[in-house]
Parts: structure tokens; C-alpha cells; sequence
């Protein structure tokens, strides 16, 4: 029954707005406490389908920056062997640039070095990086150079000292053509290559792997061993920068002092080593410049996909979440209301009980 004094409904509504006005302040002090409009996608209603675009896009960006970051990780890594081996070849040319047949004394001393540095040479082949080969090609599960520690004893370098020992007076052409076949050769189990990197349907003509930085937008970063990758070969007469190297050291590893009796044949010989090796070093400083433009391009890359994330990320703010100060007078001024709302409820509810008593 209706109460004198009171209109018919005003209770109800009353306790109807102080339910609203509570249910907005919880929903207003939990936006204050975690920045958020709401929990699901549901309590932002008509911006859902832009908040999940937006969300994916920017996980989009994420996966860029992480394979940028691994991909400089390996280049970086490829870099540092890509200078020590250039190193190498430059420190044998001078020390090539050494030898004469007036003072053989050197020869027996830079053939031990030699051999050495070819041991070093087919460890940095088979360089890795997070667990994968730098040199391999598509290759990355396996070595390029399978048995580096018996390099000397691979056909390429048995071919190489047999024709080296044979120098004599008026040779020096035969030898040079011999350790040439040798150095060129793309026949499985004649290099210290792996069968992959000289299978011509495989490791001998496959391109460049490289890293994916945006829609249809691939750096290519990859390198081999048995041949080059982005330096040309018109200076080069085994084919690649890794032969003219092996080639080299292998010739200088299989010299014997006695060598200089053929006189200009010996000269010829050297003259030829020295060669390679100014090859090697300029197809390993083309090598090394191409992978530093492309390194360039990733950093590029993934400052891009920063910058974007940057933006991705203010204009997903915009949709999720809420404007903290101005939520924080909002809350206040419904708290204001809903102690207003209680205040009037309590006095109602009591005017009601003491007109309904008398």
C-alpha cells in the first residue's frame, strides 16, 4: 500500500539509484587501481574488435624484434670470424712477402705456422652461434668442414702436398695447375667441404638464408663455407675467398727449404700463393661489408617495429584503458552521490516506518 506523504515508487527508484551508484563506483575503483576500462572484452563493448587487432599487431611487432635480435646476435658472431680469418690471410702474405731464395731460413718455420692456421681456419668454418653453424648455408643442424682436425689429411690437401713436393725447375706451371684442381674441385669427398655444401642441388647453389623483417621484406645474412655469399669471384681463380685461403696455406704448409732450388719456378709458386691470399682477403672484406649492410637494415628494421609498437601501444591504451585522473574524480564525485543516495534512503525509510506507525 502506498504510505501518506510519500509518492507511489519513490522508495523503490531511490534504492534502484543507489544500487547503480554503487555498482558504478566498484567499477570505478577498480579502473583506478588497475588503469583498465574493464577485465573482459565484453565490458568494452564496441571497441573489442579493435583492442584484439590491435593486441595481435603488436605481438606481430614483438616476433620481428625477437628474430631481428637473434639474427644480429649470428651476423655479429659471423663478423668476428669473418676478421680473424681475414687476419690470418693477411698475416701469411706478409710473411710470404718474406720469403726469397736468397734467405730460406723462414720456410720451415711459416710451413709449422701454416699448418696451424689451417687447423684455426676450419675451426672458424665450423663456427656456431646459438647452436647453429654460421657457415653452413640452410645447413645450420651440420658441420661444414666434418672433420676438422683431419683437414691435412683430406684428398684437397694430400693433392696439394704432393704437387708442392714435386716443384722443380721448370714445373712451377704443373704444380700451380695441380694445387688449383685440387682447391676447385666440387666433388663430395675431395674437399674438406661436407657433402651438402659442394651437392650442387643443395649447398652449391641454394640462396643466401635470411631473416623475415616485415610483410614480403627478407635481409639475407647467410654465409658458406665451400663458396662465397655476397663477394664477387673475378679475382679469385679457386672460386671463393675459403679456397684461396686453403689453397694457400696449404701450399705454404707443404714447402721444404730445398724448394728454392728451382729458382723461378719457386718464385712463380710463391707469387701465386701471395695472390690467393689477396684474394682471400678481399673477397673476406666483401663479405664482411655486404653482412654489415644487412645489419644495418635489420637495426633499422627493428627500430621500425619499436617505433610502431610505441604507437600500437598509445592507441591501444586509448581502448583499454582509462584516463586515471579524470576516473579518480569521477569516483569521487559518485561517492559524493551514493552517500547523498544513503543518506536520503535512511531518512525516507524512516519517515515511512513512523507515518506507517501512527
Amino acid at each position: 500500500m502506498a504510505i501518506t506523504g510519500i509518492p507511489n515508487g519513490a522508495l523503490s527508484r531511490l534504492v534502484g539509484q543507489s544500487a547503480l551508484l554503487k555498482a558504478q563506483l566498484e567499477t570505478l575503483s577498480a579502473q583506478s587501481v588497475d588503469g583498465r576500462r574493464g577485465t573482459y572484452y565484453g565490458e568494452i563493448a564496441g571497441d573489442a574488435g579493435r583492442a584484439i587487432s590491435l593486441r595481435a599487431e603488436i605481438a606481430r611487432r614483438d616476433t620481428h624484434a625477437v628474430t631481428i635480435d637473434r639474427a644480429l646476435g649470428r651476423t655479429g658472431a659471423a663478423q668476428e670470424a669473418l676478421e680473424r680469418l681475414s687476419t690470418i690471410a693477411e698475416q701469411f702474405l706478409t710473411e710470404a712477402g718474406k720469403i726469397t731464395r736468397a734467405d730460406s731460413t723462414r720456410i720451415t718455420a711459416l710451413a709449422g705456422s701454416a699448418r696451424e692456421a689451417i687447423q684455426e681456419v676450419a675451426a672458424l668454418l665450423n663456427e656456431k652461434h646459438a647452436g647453429e653453424f654460421i657457415f653452413g648455408g640452410a645447413d645450420i643442424a651440420n658441420p661444414p668442414i666434418p672433420d676438422p682436425a683431419g683437414i691435412m689429411g683430406t684428398p684437397m690437401a694430400a693433392a696439394i702436398a704432393s704437387a708442392t713436393a714435386s716443384l722443380a725447375p721448370g714445373n712451377s706451371a704443373t704444380v700451380l695447375a695441380a694445387t688449383l684442381a685440387a682447391a676447385q674441385s666440387t666433388n663430395a669427398g675431395e674437399t674438406p667441404f661436407s657433402d651438402y655444401a659442394v651437392d650442387p642441388g643443395r649447398g652449391l647453389t641454394e640462396p643466401r638464408t635470411g631473416t623475415a623483417v616485415g610483410d614480403g621484406e627478407v635481409v639475407r645474412t647467410g654465409l658458406f663455407a665451400s663458396r662465397n655469399a655476397a663477394a664477387g669471384t673475378a679475382g679469385s681463380e679457386a672460386g671463393g675467398w675459403s679456397r684461396d685461403l686453403l689453397r694457400g696455406l696449404m701450399t705454404l704448409a707443404s714447402l721444404t727449404a730445398d724448394k728454392t732450388a728451382a729458382g723461378g719456378d719457386f718464385d712463380a709458386v710463391m707469387e701465386s700463393v701471395k695472390a690467393g691470399l689477396k684474394s682471400a682477403m678481399t673477397g673476406l672484406g666483401e663479405e664482411a661489408g655486404a653482412l654489415g649492410q644487412s645489419e644495418a637494415r635489420l637495426e633499422a628494421a627493428r627500430t621500425r617495429h619499436a617505433d610502431l609498437k610505441v604507437t600500437l601501444s598509445g592507441q591501444l591504451a586509448d581502448v583499454e584503458e582509462v584516463d586515471l585522473a579524470a576516473t579518480l574524480v569521477a569516483m569521487q564525485d559518485t561517492q559524493t552521490r551514493l552517500q547523498a543516495s544513503w543518506q536520503a534512503l535512511s531518512m525516507l525509510s524512516g519517515l515511512s516506518l513512523t507515518q506507517f506507525l501512527r
